[in-house]
């Protein structure tokens, strides 16, 4: 076989090289721990593998699946958990929707009300609910979608609306 290097041949070759570069280029969706919708490129920090599976929950509704999940974040965050009521201004306020399979995995995100104004609260809400996965398995629902506003002071400390104390 006769292979001469002729322009066109050096032009489809030049393509082909730079797809590839290109496709390297992205944040693949299959990164570890990486979710539909994140705004931000958090994360889990998997220190703990030996943590145990959180406890199936007997929920029947989303809304009651609430109250399981958020008790879980807390389980998982006591040391930021802000105690007693909040103060009255609040540094940010998210309303995420975290869609969740029937063993509790995160499937993806989806911000309703995302505190732009603070991009690294929006990515310790993401890596919290990413370490946090698997949630408890809603067994009586199947999948189901986990939607709480997250309520964080300018010290890091947060509650979740679902069981906030309160403000000032």
């Amino acid at each position: 076989m006769n292979f001469k290097l002729t322009p066109r041949r050096l032009a489809l070759a030049g393509a082909l090289l730079s797809s590839l570069w290109l496709a390297g280029c992205g944040t693949s969706p299959t990164a570890p721990g990486a979710v539909p919708g994140q705004l931000s490129n958090a994360t889990p920090e998997r220190g703990d593998t030996n943590r145990p599976r959180p406890t199936p929950s007997n929920a029947t509704t989303a809304r009651d699946y609430r109250k399981d999940a958020a008790r879980y974040v807390y389980q998982l965050n006591k040391r930021r958990i802000y105690e007693g009521k909040l103060p009255p201004m609040l540094y940010a306020v998210g309303t995420l929707q975290v869609e969740l399979d029937a063993n509790g995995k995160v499937l993806s995100m989806h911000w309703m009300r995302a505190p732009k104004h603070a991009p690294e609260v929006i990515a310790e809400i993401e890596k919290a609910v990413l370490e946090a996965s698997p949630f408890p398995a809603p067994t009586r629902l199947g999948k189901v979608t986990w939607t709480d506003t997250w309520l964080w002071d300018e010290e890091g400390h947060f509650q979740l609306d679902t069981l906030s104390e309160g403000q000032l």
